[in-house]
C-alpha cells in the first residue's frame, strides 16, 4: 500500500511511499517486528477483518481523475458494506476482486460504461511500477523482512505475468 507523507514523517510532504499504514513515523520498534505481529494475528481471528484496496486518485490518459471525487465516495463503501455482507458479487483478477458493473450505485451519475471499465482496469504496467516500488521498501526492511510479504508480492507478480 502506498500513502503520502505527511508533516509527521521527516522529508518531503506529499511524496508517495510504501508505508502500511502511514505507520513508520509511529513503530517505535522494528517495522518487520509490527508486521509480523500483524500476520500472528490474523491467524488467531476467527473473523479477520476484510481488507479493500481503494485508489481514489487514479488519473486516465488527459489526466483527469476517473473517480468523481469524495462527494461519491460513500456508493464504494456502500459496495464494500454489501459486498462483506454477501449481498453483491465480484469480478476476480489478477489483483484481487473488483465490483460487477450491475452491483456498483452510479444513479444519477454521468459516468459511462467505457469510463466505469477505465476505473475497474487492471494494468500490469501500473502495477510493475508497483511492484518495484515495494520491493524498495522491503529492501528497507532488509533481513527482518517477514517472508509472508515477500510470498504476498511474488504472488502477485506471477497473477500479472510480471
Amino acid at each position: 500500500m502506498g500513502s503520502e507523507t505527511t508533516a509527521a514523517a521527516g522529508g518531503k510532504v506529499g511524496v508517495v511511499r510504501r508505508d502500511p499504514m502511514a505507520m513508520l513515523p509511529f513503530c517505535g520498534y522494528n517495522v518487520a517486528d509490527y508486521i509480523s505481529h500483524w500476520f500472528g494475528m490474523h491467524s488467531r481471528l476467527a473473523h479477520p477483518p476484510k481488507i479493500f484496496m481503494v485508489n481514489w486518485f487514479r488519473k486516465d490518459r488527459d489526466g483527469s481523475f476517473l473517480w468523481p471525487g469524495y462527494g461519491e465516495n460513500m456508493r464504494v463503501l456502500k459496495w464494500i458494506a454489501d459486498r462483506v455482507h454477501g449481498r453483491v458479487g465480484a469480478v476476480q483478477t489478477p489483483v484481487g476482486l473488483v465490483p460487477r458493473k450491475p452491483d456498483f450505485d452510479l444513479a444519477g451519475l454521468d459516468v459511462t460504461a467505457a469510463h466505469l471499465d477505465e476505473v475497474f482496469a487492471i494494468k500490469r504496467e501500473e502495477w510493475s511500477i508497483e511492484l518495484r516500488l515495494q520491493e524498495e521498501f522491503f529492501d528497507r526492511i532488509n533481513a527482518d523482512l517477514p517472508r509472508e510479504l515477500e510470498v504476498q508480492r511474488e504472488t502477485l507478480a506471477a497473477a500479472l505475468e510480471l
